[in-house]
């Protein structure tokens, strides 16, 4: 074997575990993605039974009710439709009626969504783009200052 093969064998070898890296990393990490979506485009998406989402809007006004411990049931909406939520978990200081929020979890096959960890707005003035945009395009959420939701 001339020197210059086994550079390009060693190149070569190189480039392949590389790629073997690059498409196991790329493998791994499509496992635990996430999708986000609105109650209406949830409730259109056709998921894979368990698939993990994350469920955006707003709690819905009346709908929250608290179980056993540390169990809870809300519905999130959009102003256009609406998604029960159950939760058992201790929920964020700041959650609250009408207010904005992100939900993790999975759609089960009766139309509620299971959530394992629930995420509200920190503050007055901040709104999670990707919700704020989707509520702002059916007139739901109105920013009230300017530049907030970024």
């Amino acid at each position: 074997m001339t020197r210059k093969q086994k550079r390009l064998s060693v190149i070569a070898g190189a480039l392949a575990f590389l790629g073997a890296a690059t498409a196991l990393t790329f493998y791994a990490l499509g496992q635990k993605a996430s999708f986000f979506y609105m109650p209406a485009e949830l409730q259109a998406a056709a998921l894979e039974p368990g698939q993990r989402v994350r469920l955006g809007g707003l709690v819905e006004a009346g709908t929250v009710k608290r179980g056993q411990g540390t169990e809870v049931s809300f519905s999130v909406t959009d102003g256009e439709r609406s998604v029960p939520v159950a939760y058992v978990g201790i929920l964020p200081d700041l959650f609250r009626e009408e207010q904005g929020i992100i939900a993790e979890g999975t759609l089960r096959p009766d139309g509620v969504f299971a959530a394992d960890s629930v995420l509200a707005k920190h503050d007055e003035t901040y709104m999670p783009k990707e919700i704020a945009d989707s509520l702002k395009e059916k007139g739901v959420w109105k920013d009230e200052t300017a530049g907030s939701g970024s």
